[in-house]
């Protein structure tokens, strides 16, 4: 996946977003099933702005981005702020 790629992902997830939250609005989704699925999202947004970053950074030092993979799930959320 290229930075382009990566990039439209997290903006569909970013949309996805939006749209749950109007879903929920307008009683088209419970709040138990909206609160579910926005973990899910912001768990592969976390992935996807993990692997953009990445990518950057081997770039910029001179490696091939092409080379990074989205890590885990576990491994993403497991980093220390």
């Amino acid at each position: 996946m290229d930075d382009k790629e990566v990039l439209g992902r997290i903006h569909g997830l970013v949309d996805e977003e939006h749209t749950l939250r109007t879903q929920l609005a307008d009683g088209k989704l419970s709040a138990t099933e909206e609160h579910a699925r926005l973990q899910e999202l912001e768990v592969a947004l976390d992935q996807c702005w993990d692997l953009l970053r990445r990518r950057r950074a081997a770039r910029e030092f001179g490696n091939n981005p092409d080379t990074e993979q989205a890590h885990s799930a576990g491994e993403v959320e497991g980093y220390l702020q």
